[in-house]
């Protein structure tokens, strides 16, 4: 990210966005100002997202009988284990009804550990077990595979700034519920 310095002097010379933009999100059609799709970022962002998922799910459920959200809260089981449905669903950004049938239909398979907290037994606490990990790590070696072929070609320097540019979305997002 910018240093605060860097990013005065940018926003002085109209450099950042959205008033600094230099593509539009709009053409016009017929009179009318319609989406650009090369250039519209929900669409972008949504539209890499969609291809992926859907890939990256058949993949899973015909090698492991696991979808696309058993996979997002099998990896966040794996960076924070031990953690509630709720910061699951907190960090990935999924319902709690996504949420709560992943990690049934995880448990059902016998891939996760769980207790009732202490302080609310209606709650509990998570994790993968070993079964889980090891499904878990081959499913990453897929993953960081699929991710390559994703980034294949792009400058090293473009990635770090498109890096850079999304954790800037992911956290305004949070201001455009």
């Amino acid at each position: 990210m910018l240093s605060d310095d860097a990013n005065e002097a940018a926003k002085t010379r109209g450099t950042i966005c959205p008033e600094g933009r230099i593509s539009s999100p709009t053409i016009e059609r017929d009179g009318h100002a319609v989406v650009d799709l090369a250039c519209y970022v929900p669409h972008l962002l949504s539209a890499v997202n969609n291809a992926l998922s859907r890939g990256a799910s058949q993949v899973y459920l015909d090698r492991f009988g696991i979808g696309i959200a058993e996979w997002r809260v099998m990896s966040m089981l794996a960076i924070e284990p031990r953690i509630q449905a709720a910061r699951i669903c907190d960090v990935i950004k999924i319902d709690k009804g996504a949420a709560s049938r992943a990690l049934s239909q995880l448990d059902a398979k016998g891939l996760l550990g769980h207790e009732a907290l202490a302080t609310d037994p209606r709650k509990r606490s998570w994790w993968l077990n070993d079964a889980g990990m090891e499904v878990h790590d081959t499913i990453l070696k897929i993953a960081l595979g699929r991710e390559a072929r994703l980034i294949e070609g792009i400058a090293a320097e473009d990635l770090e700034a498109f890096l850079r540019a999304i954790r800037l979305m992911v956290r305004n997002v949070e201001s455009i519920r």
